[in-house]
């Protein structure tokens, strides 16, 4: 008996030292799986997590809505860089604590993973702060390395460069990226890409207000030699046109330049922009032998003003970054470091770019020669309040304080970082006093998400009415002059108006262009749907009988093939005349920067007196002077695959 109760006893202090070792550090759990969740950008993370008394044993996530490529993997082998649903319940697991740093340019998400797993400790009887930790990061070091090209960016253009550099012979090409996987802005873009298609346009047929649209830009003084040789170039082409009798969709190279140009009040340099447009649809076909693919049909995009848009199979851009990462990872000879910034330019003696200085989230310093050139693929300042208010000084947005209105842009992305490293060597800047909004920003963040699918194809299916029912301005005109007007609205905001009658019939099934379905953007409050427009009127606060009569004085125009209301709009394709009803609401918000880096013809970035400062490269919105007083619509990303291709040529060309 003596024995058992020692034994009893030995047990005892064995099981109460134990618990003390446990509750000297950390409350002990109750082992199990246990799950947690927590609203991300785009809906819950769910995750699974499996504990011990005093040890975090695995992290699965479960069910998870976020973007590709920025919160989750884009690819497969997840070889665009680091995402925090691919790398942080890794980390968390290793490091034994929920506070793991952030992945750069995906805060929420990463704030999502972390407080979902706190969710799930807490249910296993941890306390939450017992589990918080600083993770000690290795000694910051030095490192110096060379290659033959160093692109500062991993976005759209910066992407193209590289592929572009490899295929023109470039052994050894690095790409820095300060956020933790590649895409910039061109991931969360509209994935539309202008350029004339005569196959897909000859399925179209040309309106008399798109007829009228050609004689009216025909019709405007010329005030260069360069412009005046354009516009005789299209008369010539649209002479061509009506005499033969055609009614498909006119276009050509020419048309769409100058389309361009005048869309941009035609203040941007005509050279440039011919380079965009008379090599958009060589872009197109290249991008096209990558792998990426395009809806087999053409449209007119939000702004664009033409019918010569192409969409991307997939959602936002992530058909193009895709494309551009599985390239990339079957090429020998190019290394990517993501959460790594360029900080500064390093020039000789003559002031020629030998290289980059850069710095990672760890505190790792860089210095990389490039032997043949450095290309800036930076992006924009969009997301930039400072720069913003500092560069806006055209009368256009005067009443209205830009630092203070939302981006559509990512905010990591688009801090002008790569104009301020280009300054720093002496380069010119060009039109930063251009930028503009766009109108399809949602409401609550600003964000190119969450809206049906008519509004990626153009505006042919739907009609813009603001908060007292009514239409206001054309909806198929430029996005500048629409921002203008959505901002002089009630409240500054506004509403799609879409009817059964267009492209999807049922609102049950029916996904956003973000993968999203209707009914759970509707339960989230970005959509609105009603089976009557008197029930969508009482849940938009609006008159019904006035709602009715914009309606119907839209299915008028429709009939008529003209804008009865006055508006201007060219696109007549479908009445609205039945439910299910949706409305969507918007905003303008910040979207473009039109100026920056000043660069020739072949993205060689110029000096104060137009000079070519020797081994620097630029392309994409990091650039200014292609798209003037206002970018149409679609030609974001022709921009980054055109100028992004041609700066990687450029770079390699001028070492031969």
């Amino acid at each position: 008996m003596k024995k058992i109760m020692a034994v009893l006893l030995a047990l005892t202090m064995i099981l109460t030292l134990n618990t003390f070792a446990v509750a000297e550090g950390k409350t002990a759990m109750t082992p199990g799986t246990y799950t947690g969740s927590a609203q991300g950008q785009n809906g819950a993370v769910t995750v699974e997590v499996t504990v011990t008394a005093d040890a975090i044993e695995s992290i699965v996530v479960t069910d998870q809505q976020e973007t590709p490529g920025i919160g989750a993997p884009l690819t497969d082998a997840g070889n665009e860089g680091d995402t925090p649903i691919a790398v942080l319940p890794g980390r968390m697991v290793e490091a034994q604590t929920w506070s793991v740093d952030s992945v750069s340019g995906a805060t929420i998400t990463s704030y999502a993973l972390r407080n979902a797993v706190k969710d799930a400790l807490t249910q296993a009887g941890a306390v939450a702060d017992e589990w918080k930790k600083d993770v000690e990061k290795p000694k910051a070091d030095f490192t110096e390395k060379t290659y033959d090209v160093v692109i500062v960016g991993g976005g759209g253009a910066g992407l193209a460069a590289a592929i572009s550099a490899k295929q023109q012979g470039a052994e050894t090409v690095l790409i820095l990226e300060k956020c933790g996987a590649v895409g910039g802005d061109t991931l969360v873009c509209g994935a539309i890409y202008n350029c004339p298609d005569e196959e897909l346009q000859s399925a179209g047929t040309l309106s008399d207000a798109k007829k009228a649209q050609i004689e009216s830009v025909l019709a405007k003084e010329t005030t260069t030699e360069d412009e005046k040789a354009l516009v005789d170039e299209v008369t010539a082409e649209w002479k061509v046109y009506q005499d033969s009798g055609r009614t498909d969709i006119f276009d050509s190279d020419a048309w769409y330049t100058l389309q361009t140009y005048d869309g941009g009040d035609r203040v941007a340099d005509l050279n440039l922009v011919k380079v965009l447009c008379y090599n958009a649809k060589d872009g197109y076909d290249w991008i096209k032998s990558l792998g990426m693919e395009f809806n087999n049909v053409i449209g007119q995009g939000a702004g664009s003003l033409w019918e010569r848009t192409h969409t991307s199979t997939m959602k936002m851009g992530t058909g193009f970054i895709s494309t551009y990462v599985n390239t990339l990872a079957a090429m020998d000879g190019v290394d990517l470091m993501t959460s790594t910034s360029g900080k500064e330019l390093v020039t000789d003696e003559n002031g020629a770019v030998t290289g980059v200085k850069a710095e990672d989230v760890n505190g790792n310093a860089y210095t990389f020669t490039a032997t043949k050139g450095v290309i800036l693929a930076t992006g924009g300042f969009a997301a930039n309040g400072s720069m913003i208010a500092e560069y806006n000084t055209s009368d256009k947005w005067a009443s209205t304080d830009l630092s203070k209105v939302k981006t559509t842009n990512r905010y990591a992305c688009s801090q002008g970082d790569g104009i301020t490293m280009a300054l720093g060597a002496g380069a010119d800047l060009y039109q930063m006093e251009q930028i503009q909004l766009l109108y399809l920003g949602n409401v609550k963040d600003g964000q190119l998400t969450k809206y049906p699918p008519r509004v990626v194809n153009g505006t042919d299916q739907e009609i813009f009415i603001n908060k007292e029912g009514k239409r206001f301005v054309q909806e198929d005109g430029r996005r500048d002059t629409i921002c203008l007007a959505v901002l002089a609205q009630t409240d500054s905001m506004f509403y799609f108006l879409e009817s059964a009658d267009g492209n999807y019939t049922d609102v049950d099934t029916a996904l956003s262009a973000d993968g999203f379905s209707l009914r759970s953007l509707e339960e989230q409050g970005y959509v609105y749907i009603a089976d009557t427009l008197d029930e969508m009127a009482e849940k938009l606060g609006m008159d019904a009988d006035t709602l009715k009569a914009t309606v119907e004085s839209f299915n008028e125009s429709v009939a008529a093939g003209e804008d009865k209301d006055g508006f201007g709009r060219t696109l007549f394709s479908t009445q609205l005349t039945k439910g299910p009803w949706v409305a969507t609401p918007r905003t303008a918000c910040l979207h473009h920067t039109m100026g920056g880096v000043h660069i020739d013809t072949s993205c060689r970035v110029l000096n104060a007196e137009g000079n070519a400062i020797k081994g620097l490269y630029a392309a994409g919105e990091i650039t200014g002077g292609i798209h003037g007083a206002n970018r149409l619509g679609g030609n974001a990303v022709v921009d980054t695959v055109v100028f992004g291709k041609l700066a990687g040529e450029t770079v390699v060309a001028d070492n031969k």
